[in-house]
């Protein structure tokens, strides 16, 4: 039972993975724009940070969901 719970666990820290990638994908792509027209770096910004934000919070969701595996399970 205990390796079941700790496999679960794993699983849900996996979506950091996934935050990871797509806020490096987003940055990359933000500063190309940047780089593309100086002009709207403000409004790129906004975006970026938005994007950026709920992508990190789906990583918290999924630190969380771990941690409530291992405590309620165990």
């Amino acid at each position: 039972m205990g390796t079941i719970i700790a496999i679960g666990a794993g699983i849900a820290v996996l979506t950091g993975i996934g935050a990871g990638i797509g806020i490096g994908i987003a940055t990359g792509k933000a500063t190309d724009a940047i780089a593309r027209q100086p002009e709207a770096e403000s409004k790129i910004s906004k975006s970026l940070l938005l994007g950026c934000a709920l992508a990190e919070a789906t990583a918290i969701y999924g630190f969380v969901i771990a941690l409530l595996i291992i405590i309620m399970l165990k």
